[in-house]
Order: structure tokens, then C-alpha cells, then sequence
């Protein structure tokens, strides 16, 4: 099965984003609400995709004291986020204090772990330890998935337990820059590596034709994973 294409609205405005989710749907479902649209528009960026019945991962990274992520969730919860996404190194005391929370509000907010961020390269020093390893810690804690690279899909999926959900970004179109983007990796990657979402920003909301692009990358993903 093909993974569902997730369009960042990585944008400065709320208009702008009104546009490109008005274009997009319903051919996109999922869009990513993150920290640039959140700090400009705040709750009203989530309210524009919910507008459209859209679908939105809102992509704060939390990480804080666990009373203050529990009472982010919560909130998150109440504007019918369908995803969350939340930074695995602010502890077990933190991440357990989240599932609490999202289970409490009882709207089947499903929360997400960062663990490595695609911007940084394979052979940085400052990571020694197993994406996939840190994946089967955080599915026991109820995390349900991780935001991974598509590099390291293949060993969460072997590592977690069923319907343990892999988000990809770092994804661009072959022969597209890479950006600021370090480990980055095709649509198809991405489809046979088994993610579950891909999440694609610039060479979607920047293209000529975004509509366009966006249904070519669900396209090559969907003809991957056709059976021959």
C-alpha cells in the first residue's frame, strides 16, 4: 500500500496557506501545520485545513516539563488535530504525561516522536544511538509511531509492532535539490522502505503547478506499490 502524501504548509501567512489547501484538496488530504504557520496564525492554521476537511499533523515538537506538554496535548486535542508530533528527548516522564493526555481527550489524537531531524547528516557525531531501538522504547511508552528518515524505516518497521506509524519527510522528487536537507529520499524510497506518510513541503508549495506535483509524487508512489 502506497504511503499518503502529507503537504507541509511551511509558509509565513495564513492567506497563503488558505490557497494552497484550497487548491490541493480534496486530491491531498493530509497537510502538516508546523511551527512557522503555527506562530504566525496559531489555531486558525489548524481551523483553515479543518475548513476544507482536510486532515492536519501538526508538527510542534514538544518538548517541555511533562505538565506543560500534557496540557499542550490536551489542547491540540480540542482543535481536532489528527497527529501530534513531540521531541523524544525531553524523557520518559514527558512522553508518558503526552499519551496520558491524548488518551484522556478521548478524540483519537494520535502523537508522534521526533527522533533525528533529516537536516542532519548520517555521519554526524552527535548521534550514537538506534533510531530503531529508540522506536520499540517509545511503542511501549504508547507513542503511536515515529518521525523518521526513510534510511531508517526499514529497521522501525522490522523492530515495532503492527500499525506503528513511520512519517517520512526529507522526501523530494528525483532529481530535485535537496535543500537544507540531509538524508533525503524519493517517493518511491519511501513506498518501498514501507512508510506509512511521506511529507513533502518546498517542491510541492513552491512548484509552478502544485496540484500538479503533488499528484505526480502520489503517482510514482502508487505505482510502486501496484501488484504486477
Amino acid at each position: 500500500m502506497a504511503p499518503e502524501l502529507v503537504v507541509a504548509l511551511d509558509v509565513p501567512a495564513l492567506e497563503e496557506a488558505r490557497r494552497l489547501v484550497a487548491l490541493l484538496r480534496p486530491t491531498v488530504r493530509w497537510f502538516k501545520v508546523g511551527m512557522e504557520l503555527f506562530t504566525a496564525a496559531g489555531p486558525a492554521a489548524v481551523e483553515a485545513v479543518r475548513a476544507e476537511g482536510g486532515a492536519v499533523l501538526l508538527d510542534l515538537k514538544l518538548h517541555d516539563i511533562p505538565h506543560t506538554v500534557a496540557g499542550a496535548v490536551r489542547r491540540a486535542a480540542r482543535l481536532e488535530a489528527e497527529m501530534l508530533t513531540l521531541h523524544l528527548a525531553g524523557g520518559a516522564a514527558m512522553i508518558r504525561a503526552a499519551v496520558d493526555a491524548a488518551r484522556d481527550a478521548g478524540t483519537g489524537l494520535r502523537l508522534l516522536g521526533i527522533t533525528r531531524l533529516t537536516s542532519e547528516p548520517a555521519t554526524s557525531s552527535e548521534f550514537t544511538w538506534s533510531v530503531a531501538e529508540t522506536a520499540v522504547g517509545v511503542a511501549d511508552l504508547g507513542v503511536d509511531g515515529v518521525v523518521a528518515s526513510v534510511h531508517e524505516a526499514a529497521a522501525v518497521r522490522a523492530a515495532c509492532p503492527p500499525g506503528f506509524l513511520i512519517v517520512a519527510p526529507g522526501i523530494r522528487p528525483a532529481g530535485a535539490g535537496a535543500d537544507d536537507q540531509a538524508r533525503v529520499a524519493t517517493p518511491a524510497e519511501a513506498a518501498h522502505a514501507g512508510c506509512d506518510f511521506i511529507v513533502v513541503g518546498r517542491p510541492i508549495i513552491r512548484a509552478f503547478d502544485p496540484l500538479q506535483a503533488a499528484v505526480a509524487i502520489m503517482r510514482e508512489m502508487a505505482a510502486l506499490a501496484a501488484p504486477v
